[in-house]
């Protein structure tokens, strides 16, 4: 089991979880007698995670409190964004805080079980390799929570590219694995993180594999009832 830094996305503003997040961020949303986020901290704990960084905006005290209630004995940095700053710009802004080497970033509203210890497992050991980009992928049978007419993205002779019509239907589980040379040359401060993939994308450095367990994306109210019923 090596050790590894894990960034936890959790700045948004969870509006598709209606009144379920008027007073509470997403990330602390209860599902099976934990949050998402402590469900996500101690997943990835118990596969070698020694650092998180997190980083907030919408309700950002009550992450900061929770945080200091309940994992204070963590090694935990938290990052405040006066302003949001998008998955992208999120990732870029808090790049100071981890070293040159490969990090894994994770949204914060995925529920991991057991049945994913196997597959996230296997997915951790690519931090190993040199400038690492690679996605974790969830084939839409194996996807709860995600419902579209279109996928996210295709492996193709073993490189990521964009879904297209006809394609197998993928979904990107939330989990990927980074490293910060991707970002220089970048100056933009908000963005999305699809402007790092359509980069990757374009210079045939992306890659990915497809998960075998079952994924769990909370990502709206209707899921949410679903999984916690």
């Amino acid at each position: 089991m090596q050790n590894f830094t894990l960034m936890i996305l959790a700045a948004g503003f969870g509006t598709r979880m209606e009144f379920l997040t008027n007073n509470i961020p997403k990330p602390l949303l209860q599902i099976k007698n934990t949050t998402l986020l402590t469900n996500t901290i101690n997943f990835f704990e118990s596969l070698g995670c020694n650092k998180f960084i997190i980083n907030t905006h919408y309700l950002h005290e009550n992450l900061k409190n929770y945080i200091y209630l309940q994992h204070t004995n963590k090694n935990i940095k938290l990052i405040h964004e006066p302003e949001i700053l998008d998955t992208g710009g999120g990732v870029k802004n808090s790049l100071k805080y981890f070293d040159s080497k490969n990090f894994l970033v994770t949204n914060s509203d995925i529920y991991w079980g057991e049945d994913n210890i196997e597959d996230v497992s296997e997915f951790i050991k690519l931090i190993d390799k040199p400038e690492s980009y690679h996605l974790l992928l969830s084939n839409h049978e194996n996807t709860e929570g995600i419902k579209r007419n279109n996928g996210d993205f295709v492996i193709d002779n073993s490189r990521v590219r964009r879904w297209l019509e006809g394609d197998p239907f993928l979904f990107f589980s939330g989990l990927q694995i980074l490293n910060p040379k991707i970002f220089k040359n970048i100056t933009s401060n908000k963005f999305s993180m699809n402007k790092i993939w359509n980069k990757l994308i374009l210079e045939k450095k992306l890659k990915a594999r497809i998960m075998i367990s079952k994924l769990y994306h909370i990502g709206d109210i209707k899921t949410f009832n679903k999984i916690v019923s």
